[in-house]
Order: structure tokens, then sequence, then C-alpha cells
């Protein structure tokens, strides 16, 4: 006697198959994650961290910095110090740049030149300390993408504490880097107009290593500034897919 046949219950049409429902959010499914309103991508490593400023290259600028402002006012108190007095100088473009030691004991364009001494040293000696401080703390709070920045303040602090050193050594600045020319005139004849004291000379303030890397790095801080202003726009969100 054979057994009867097993005949499966038949379901509905529209229970068949049933598709399986997916949560979408309104920027779409497909949409990857946004990322953290702090940090941009820029900022981020592979693993998600957020990168801060490097000190090691902070403080290896700095020291190349100062370093290379010491070494030369020592060739240049050594080389210029032993010319002959009929000819002081060493003249690398004639009428315009030459190389003549001179010793400053005020600051820029001869601030407090002939201020005492019991004002001039803790003056500029406060106001390096400040500006050190100052320039520490700023560092630390750099952004990834701020890259003028990261190479001007090293420049600036290693030129400050190159110019600090030389008040502390020897009371006064060593300068040795002098150079001319016609527009300084002219520059100087329109300050003359406004200040009738004013000065008027074809020669800019003798300067040195120091003051340079200073100014190279004031100028990356100005550009840094003004590249602040206009921030890059931020990427339009992606499109959710028909999906």
């Amino acid at each position: 006697m054979s057994e009867p046949a097993f005949t499966a219950p038949t379901l509905p049409e529209h229970e068949t198959n049933p598709a399986p429902t997916v949560a979408t959010s309104e920027a779409g499914a497909d949409s990857p994650p946004a990322a953290p309103s702090d940090a941009s991508p820029a900022a981020l490593e592979p693993g998600g961290i957020v990168r801060g400023p490097s000190y090691v290259f902070f403080g290896t600028l700095a020291a190349l910095t100062l370093l290379a402002d010491v070494l030369t006012k020592a060739w240049a108190e050594i080389s210029l110090t032993t010319r002959p007095p009929h000819d002081p100088s060493i003249i690398l473009v004639t009428n315009h740049l030459t190389l003549t030691l001179a010793y400053n004991r005020g600051g820029a364009w001869g601030l407090l030149q002939s201020a005492s001494e019991y004002i001039r040293r803790p003056f500029f000696l406060c106001v390096s300390v400040a500006a050190v401080i100052f320039i520490v703390s700023l560092y630390s709070r750099l952004a990834p993408m701020q890259r003028a920045l990261k190479w001007g303040l090293p420049l600036v602090l290693g030129g400050a504490l190159g110019n600090l050193t030389d008040r502390i050594v020897r009371t006064s600045v060593v300068d040795f880097i002098d150079y001319r020319g016609d527009w300084i005139t002219k520059m100087n004849e329109g300050i003359a107009t406004v200040f009738p004291a004013w000065n008027v000379t074809d020669h800019w303030p003798t300067f040195n290593v120091a003051d340079m890397c200073i100014c190279a790095g004031v100028a990356l801080m100005a550009i840094d500034m003004i590249g602040s202003k206009h921030p890059p726009k931020a990427p339009a969100p992606p499109v959710a897919s028909a999906a």
C-alpha cells in the first residue's frame, strides 16, 4: 500500500520572496558617514587620529636659524675686524651691497639707541621673552593646513633668539649686511615730507641673518593671515543614489 503524496501549502503571491527592508536616511543609504566637524580630512591620519604640530620640526628649524645667525656673526667679527683701516668693508655688489661691521645697541632703526643701559636691556629682554612665549603658544594651536605659519614661526623664533643672545653676551647686536639703493632714497624723501627731521639716505639700516629670518617669518605669517580670510569651500554632500 503506497503512502499518500504530500502537497506543500501554497503561499500567496505577495508573500513569496519578500524583499528585505533597509532603513534609509534623507541623505541616502549610499552616502558615507559625515566626518567630525572639528577635523578636516587633511588633519586625520589613516586611523582617524588628528595630527598635531611637529615640535621636532619646530625646534630643528629654529635651532638651524639660530646656528646660522651665530656662525655668520662670528665670521663677520673675525673677518671684518682684521681688514685694513682704509678698506674695512667687503664689496659684494658695487654701490649696492657690502659687508660692513656695525654694532646696534638699540632695536630696529636705532630704537632706544641712546637710552640708558638700565632701561634698554630689561626692555628688549622682556620683549624677546614675550615674543618667544607667544610664538610657542601660537605654534601649539596650528592646524595642519597652516603650512606658512608652520615655517614662519620657527624662523621668527630662531631670529629672535639670535639677537637676544647678542644683547645678553655683547649688550649690542652685531650687524654686517649693508644695502643701498635709489628706491631707499626716494622712500626716505617721502617720509621726510611728513617728518622733516627724518634722515634722507640711500642706506637701508645694516642688518644680519637673524633680521632676514624674522622678516621672512613675518611675511609667511602675513600670507597665512591673508589666506585664512578665504577658506576653501567645503565639498558638496554626496547625492543619494536612485536605489
